[in-house]
């Protein structure tokens, strides 16, 4: 994760600003404890262009049982993973949504909370607000009836913004989580307004991690709209900044935004540009590796090592739990690979210049484009003589 705020605007010490996927997390990597992605239910009550679980509005039998999630938060707890995130299909459809975030958060975990926003009326807000929940993640996919197409129901924006003013009515933080695709590129300009005038404080910005799930074969971006995206992300940065506005704003899902960023300031901030490359050079970087910085738990129980790492499974946490088998998965042979792979990368990604500082980009979308999980990184935009040996 990238905190694009800090990086470009330098409002506090650069070193935190780029984080590799922990959430500054420091030491051996095979002792690090990855944040969690809890998918605890697959059903929702949308049914979006690109859903990457394919939910739907129904009942999904096998899902685990209060006394199950009750046991997996207790084992998330002991083992002392920083942070948790509660997620779906649509997780506040769950009958025990409440009382699970609660008690996690009862046992000292940081807890966060994906949701389409249209469970969170002013009610909701103030019970999230009262258990103690870090952020509630509203995904937005463009304004009006484009996100209500996107979302495949009408109604759906404006039970969005009504989320976001819910949660800043009762002092609940928000972020608004925006994925990159066709579809929210081309209104990039207006959902900047709107958050300007919906006076959201935190935006997350998401690469796909793959091109999965319902509506496969269409969401990937090519490179020249990703690469115009990030600029006017960091267009928007940086007038914000200036207005002295404080908004916090992030990239997930491609550690090539933090390079991107340095070569865009070399041009307009030299100085600034030599604190990011201070800062990428002294990382370390691990990139976006599965089964090292992130994993995710299914509705089912199925642990994977990445969010959409869907078809590989280390196990269940009905049968062991989540800490053992984490554990367990750090001893194979294809994350002691991850650990170092740079010498194993292939095609761009083998011959790039920046793979030390980048670490490869998603190994996931390598994988599913090519078979080869060391293949180049396809979302990778950076141009070839960028890459080039300088």
């Amino acid at each position: 994760m990238i905190d694009v705020t800090k990086l470009l605007c330098g409002t506090q010490r650069v070193d935190g600003a780029i984080r590799g996927g922990w959430l500054g997390a420091t030491g051996n990597v095979s002792e690090r404890k990855p944040v969690v992605v809890w998918r605890i239910t697959r059903r929702c009550n949308l049914r979006c262009v690109r859903c990457a679980s394919d939910s739907a509005p129904k009942h999904y039998p096998g899902e685990l049982t209060l006394d199950q999630m009750v046991a997996v938060v207790d084992d998330l707890s002991g083992s002392r993973v920083p942070a948790v995130l509660f997620s779906g299909g649509e997780p506040m459809l769950h009958p025990h949504f409440f009382d699970v975030a609660g008690y996690a958060v009862e046992r000292g975990l940081q807890v966060t909370v994906s949701t389409n926003g249209t469970r969170v009326d002013s009610h909701a807000a103030e019970r999230l607000k009262d258990l103690g929940v870090a952020y509630v993640g509203i995904s937005l996919d463009g304004t009006g009836e484009n996100h209500d197409r996107f979302r495949g129901r009408p109604g759906a924006f404006k039970r969005a913004v009504e989320a976001f003013r819910h949660c800043r009515g009762t002092g609940q933080k928000s972020v608004l989580r925006l994925n990159l695709t066709r579809e929210t590129t081309g209104q990039l300009a207006e959902i900047f307004r709107f958050i300007e005038e919906e006076e959201i404080p935190r935006v997350c910005i998401h690469h796909l991690d793959g091109d999965n799930g319902r509506g496969a074969g269409g969401g990937l971006l090519p490179a020249a709209k990703a690469r115009r995206a990030m600029r006017m992300v960091a267009d928007a940065v940086l007038r914000w900044h200036r207005e002295g506005d404080p908004r916090e704003v992030f990239a997930l899902g491609q550690p090539a935004d933090a390079v991107f960023f340095w070569l865009l300031m070399r041009r307009r901030d030299a100085g600034r540009a030599d604190a990011i490359w201070r800062a990428l050079k002294r990382g370390g970087r691990s990139g976006c590796a599965p089964g090292l910085a992130i994993s995710s738990i299914d509705s089912q129980g199925n642990v994977h090592p990445g969010q959409c790492c869907r078809g590989c499974k280390l196990g269940n946490v009905k049968d062991r739990p989540f800490s053992v088998i984490w554990k367990k998965s750090q001893g194979r042979e294809l994350f002691s690979e991850f650990r170092d792979r740079l010498p194993r990368l292939k095609g761009r990604c083998g011959q790039c210049r920046f793979r030390g500082v980048c670490g490869g980009g998603l190994r996931v979308r390598a994988f599913q484009k090519s078979g080869d999980v060391w293949a180049e990184d396809p979302g990778c935009y950076l141009r070839d003589y960028e890459i080039a040996a300088s």
